[in-house]
């Protein structure tokens, strides 16, 4: 069964709530405090829009490998809070990825969750991550939905920076008029966060857990079109400025600064589109943010799509323009170039008819024979100067090595070396409690379907949930065999939205640790996407090289944080 750290858990399922309810609650999940992770000494608050604690029941007692229905396989725990746990699971058969939602028959909510999951089913909308099943089986209920590997979570899209807003417009586009069809077949989402958006390699945003994911939390709204309206605001509002619009900092954004408020969009970011802040300000209506604007506030999901449909519709970006190819003049034949044959089996070129010379003069003809007499002999004269200059070079190979090729090799060997993978002796995990130290050799096996995954953190924006064994962070030390000189990196990350950076040991090491043992940085620290790659000009001498992680991205199956490498391949310039 997948491990899960004793980190913090933010349980607030709207993210950085409005500022009183994030003044008001220490929410806690699985008995952990969400400040400082030690026991809890209360009852989570309740309040409408956020989760109410369940009574106790105890999770099934399941692992890697248990079969579902004789069908579903369970392969991977992604999430596990509040007596329930979501997993990658395989449909053997049909032979494809599935997502499953697992919690005991007696729990609390397993019967709204069963609810939940059958209307969602009955939606049918491409818009929305399917429901495939839900089953009350061997005590046990458990929803299967659809698994979208090549879809990224907004998430991970946000922490690359904000979206441009032709990319912002079809966003709230698409999500407003797919919550506004939910709507009117009476369901709600209640938890539209940035993890619940999925965009596909098509650019369709896709929404995931509609109904399902609130009752798994036990979240109620007495004004469920008006809360997903403002969660639909604040997801436009995070895409503009990539700032979470209240004060709390969530989904790995930067809340607000205290005290000042819900602030436009254009006084947070500069270059935002007016009319795409307008419209975020309008759905964020809760707040009074409207409240000095001619424009009425937007309060159910069908109001917003219109207020969209109305705006001026923003073009994509014009794309980069390339130069054409230098045109090429050529020379045809007058009065033969793209005429047929005059008939069948007859030549395709015809013969030009040209019309007799005017008549000249004595003084004319002699001078045309004495410019033709001399062009012959510009063309003599020429051929044997051809002529003896082979034979000069012929004479050179046979006597030995010409001056050409000397000034050749002394031309190659000023050429610097070209870089190539260099040969990975081994590799370990970095940090002062590794992380699963006996997968680090799937990192440089060779082999991009596998790789070296961390195990869930909770809380703390992925910060390894600030726990003391991970304050240095983690990551993969290659280790060369010898010192080599490095050139570059070339990273396949798990997903995108790690905080990383690479930095290469000093020559002399011979076992390097700590972030002080790999003095020499390749790679700045930043925010990487799925393929982390860099050079550089002047290599680097160095036997170990660190790929460090920071911070982990969302793991998109719930409140945790996972993160891990699939290959790493050391560019130099060995012989």
């Amino acid at each position: 069964m997948a491990e899960r750290s004793t980190a913090a858990v933010d349980v607030a399922d709207n993210g950085g709530d409005k500022p009183p309810a994030a003044d008001a609650a220490k929410a806690t999940a699985d008995g952990v405090d969400t400040q400082n992770g030690r026991a809890a000494d209360g009852p989570m608050p309740e309040k409408d829009g956020e989760r109410r604690k369940a009574a106790p029941a105890a999770a099934p007692e399941l692992h890697s490998g248990h079969k579902l229905a004789r069908r579903y396989r369970l392969e991977e725990c992604v999430t596990r809070l509040d007596g329930f746990s979501s997993w990658r699971a395989m449909d053997e058969k049909l032979r494809r990825a599935v997502g499953v939602h697992l919690l005991p028959a007696d729990h609390p909510r397993a019967r709204s969750v069963l609810a939940a999951a059958r209307s969602s089913a009955l939606l049918g909308d491409p818009r929305f991550v399917h429901v495939l099943d839900a089953v009350e089986e061997n005590d046990l209920v458990y929803v299967v939905h659809e698994w979208l590997p090549d879809a990224t979570e907004l998430t991970a899209i946000l922490a690359a920076g904000p979206l441009e807003p032709h990319e912002a417009y079809q966003l709230v586009t698409q999500v407003s008029q797919a919550m506004a069809a939910a709507h009117r077949e009476g369901l709600a989402h209640l938890r539209l966060t940035p993890s619940a958006i999925l965009r596909t390699s098509t650019g369709q945003y896709r929404i995931r857990g509609l109904a399902v994911n609130a009752a798994l939390r036990g979240i109620t709204s007495d004004t469920p079109q008006r809360a997903d309206t403002e969660a639909i605001g604040a997801l436009l509002y995070a895409a503009l400025t990539q700032r979470w619009p209240y004060e709390n900092d969530a989904y790995g954004l930067t809340g607000l600064p205290k005290g000042v408020g819900l602030i436009a969009p254009d006084q947070v970011r500069a270059g935002v589109h007016r009319g795409l802040g307008e419209l975020a300000m309008r759905a964020l209506a809760n707040d009074g943010a409207t409240a000095s604007r001619q424009e009425p506030p937007c309060t159910t999901p069908e109001e917003l799509a219109k207020a969209v449909a109305a705006m001026p519709r923003i073009r994509p970006p014009e794309p980069a323009f390339t130069a054409p190819p230098e045109y090429q003049h050529t020379t045809y034949q007058q009065g033969s170039y793209g005429r047929p044959p005059a008939h069948p089996g007859a030549s395709a070129t015809r013969p030009i008819v040209v019309p007799p010379p005017p008549l000249q003069s004595r003084t004319g003809r002699v001078l045309k024979w004495g410019v033709a007499a001399l062009l012959i002999a510009a063309l003599g004269l020429g051929s044997w100067q051809l002529a003896d200059t082979l034979l000069d070079r012929v004479k050179g190979d046979s006597g030995g090595t010409s001056n050409s090729q000397s000034t050749k090799t002394k031309e190659d060997e000023k050429k610097p070396k070209e870089s190539k993978p260099l040969h990975i002796a081994g590799a370990s995990v970095f940090g002062k409690e590794p992380i699963k130290a006996e997968d680090a050799d799937k990192a440089v096996d060779g082999n991009h379907d596998t790789g070296w995954v961390t195990k869930i953190f909770f809380g703390y924006e992925g910060k390894f949930g600030n726990l003391d064994d991970y304050d240095d962070g983690s990551g993969i030390v290659v280790d060369l065999g010898s010192v080599q000189e490095v050139t570059g990196i070339d990273v396949d990350m798990r997903s995108a939205g790690h905080k990383v950076e690479v930095r290469a040991a000093a020559p002399e090491a011979t076992s390097p640790h700590g972030i002080s043992g790999f003095p020499q940085e390749l790679v700045k620290l930043g925010t990487a996407g799925k393929n982390l790659q860099a050079t550089r000009d002047t290599p680097i001498k160095t036997r170990f090289v660190l790929v460090h992680i920071t911070a982990l991205p969302s793991d998109g199956g719930g409140d945790g944080y996972r993160g891990g490498i699939n290959e790493i391949k050391v560019l130099g310039t060995a012989e």
